[in-house]
């Protein structure tokens, strides 16, 4: 049921829209559970938005998270290039009768630009939109201890899973249209996501990402258009074992 799910939100991400000039790099559950844990990501997905996140805990409630996002992708009809950054702190703590679940709250901010190119089959460019961006975010996440299993290919695959709201406001102190500086537009995003977290070899992990990305506001340059479904693969590392 599960790889059902995962399967047809990866397929819903083909449909999404490609209006916009932002593409929102995947929100961080890096599921940390005590000072000294630290975590670490790769990811992508169907549009080559790749993806670098690290987290560390510096207290044992206390966590730092960071993504580095870079998308440049030349296709016939649509040119994408972004590059984003993102910081974050926050607050994790486990809970519940045996502490079997994990509870984690971020706060921060990010900047990058974007560049989106359109052209005709023959190669001539028709629009070209291009934005300074900012960001602010805040997000929850929430991940069960407990883990489930499947059967593939001989062997007994455990994997858990959890779900991530993130809130965002995003807003282009600078913005071109064809290389004349337009007004700049601003934007609230919600991202409710979830993920799913399956064990390769020792700490190494394989995690699907997927959700939606609600746009508050109707906006023209700036909207929701695009898809925050990723593939990745995860590390902890120094916790103890529940974040795993």
């Amino acid at each position: 049921m599960t790889l059902r799910l995962l399967l047809f939100l990866g397929a819903s991400s083909l449909l999404s829209s490609c209006a916009s000039v932002y593409f929102p790099p995947p929100a961080a559950a890096p599921m940390l559970t005590q000072k000294g844990e630290f975590s670490g990501g790769l990811h992508t997905n169907w549009k080559a938005n790749v993806s670098a996140q690290g987290a560390y805990a510096v207290g044992e409630h206390v966590g730092l998270i960071g993504t580095a996002s870079f998308l440049h992708t030349d296709g016939k009809r649509n040119i994408f290039d972004q590059d984003f950054g993102e910081l974050g702190v926050g607050y994790h703590t486990r809970f519940g009768q045996d502490e079997s679940r994990i509870l984690e709250v971020y706060a921060g901010g990010g900047f990058g630009s974007g560049k989106r190119t359109e052209r005709t089959r023959a190669g001539e460019v028709t629009k070209t939109v291009q934005a300074r961006m900012e960001k602010y975010f805040a997000q929850v996440n929430y991940t069960k201890k407990d883990r489930d299993a499947f059967n593939f290919l001989g062997r007994t695959w455990e994997f858990r899973y959890g779900a991530a709201m993130r809130l965002s406001y995003v807003n282009t102190p600078e913005l071109m249209l064809n290389g004349q500086r337009i007004p700049g537009e601003d934007n609230i995003f919600f991202e409710p996501v979830t993920y799913t977290r399956i064990g390769l070899i020792g700490p190494l992990k394989f995690q699907s990402m997927s959700g939606w990305n609600f746009g508050l506001k109707n906006r023209k340059y700036l909207t929701a258009g695009n898809s925050v479904f990723s593939l990745g693969l995860i590390i902890n590392v120094g916790g103890d074992g529940r974040g795993e």
